[in-house]
């Protein structure tokens, strides 16, 4: 029960990672906000765990400021952020349309931002607060993912500049980088590439130490240790989750 009488907001937790990390969190005592750009897949996760759904777009600095303080006004607090709404638009350069680029990059980069820049008044005042903010191995680059690899960079870049500012007042800030984890997007890269599912799960894992592709859970007990007292002395850092090196 590490998160107990702590309030948790999750971004994109209506589905893969975030949704692991809504249950385990909840789990483990938390009050949890379940954010997603549809109520639907949010009321999902958030109902069985007796969560709150709110519908949210990321990139709308209305509706966040709305989700932070009713996450504040229903649920007491705001004591954890994990920012996990993103997609991807996936294209080589000279393929890559303006709008591949925008979207991608408001999303993640802006949504994360206005995410963080929302949540840290409540942490702010009371003198505590996690932010983990979901990056990726495509930060180190990979093809066909310019938009998502610079977006996936730049939240690593964003985590260390608010380590720095926010430590003052106890709030730690980190990003998780996962490797290949089954997910909805990963299915819809396979679909993109005109591969079979089973298949590019299977040559993923060959080219991972452990042998095995990730879950939403392996990263979601990341995520629960880097928002516990367990790491409190850990900030502005990126751990690499990923099978291995």
């Amino acid at each position: 029960m590490r998160f107990d009488g702590r309030v948790a907001l999750i971004t994109g937790g209506g589905r893969g990672i975030g949704a692991a990390t809504a249950e385990l969190f909840a789990r483990e005592g938390a009050k949890v906000a379940v954010s997603d750009l549809d109520v639907g897949p949010a009321q999902e996760v958030a109902g069985p765990i007796g969560g709150l759904a709110v519908a949210c777009d990321v990139t709308s600095r209305d509706q966040v400021e709305a989700l932070v303080e009713r996450t504040v006004s229903e649920l007491g607090r705001l004591d954890i952020l994990v920012t996990c709404a993103g997609l991807i638009r996936d294209n080589l350069l000279f393929k890559m349309t303006d709008e591949d680029w925008d979207l991608v990059i408001d999303t993640h980069l802006k949504g994360t931002f206005m995410s963080a820049r929302a949540a840290q008044k409540p942490m702010v005042g009371q003198k505590y607060g996690k932010m983990v903010f979901l990056s990726s191995t495509s930060a180190l680059g990979n093809r066909g993912q310019t938009n998502y690899s610079t977006a996936k960079a730049g939240l690593q870049g964003m985590a260390r500049t608010l380590a720095i500012e926010l430590g003052p007042y106890n709030v730690n800030v980190n990003t998780v980088a996962p490797g290949f984890v089954e997910t909805r997007m990963t299915r819809q890269t396979a679909e993109r590439m005109g591969i079979d599912f089973d298949a590019f799960k299977q040559g993923a894992a060959l080219q991972t130490p452990l042998r095995r592709v990730g879950q939403p859970e392996d990263i979601a007990s990341v995520i629960a240790f880097l928002c516990s007292d367990d790491s409190s002395f850990v900030s502005g850092q990126t751990l690499y989750v990923r099978g291995g090196p």
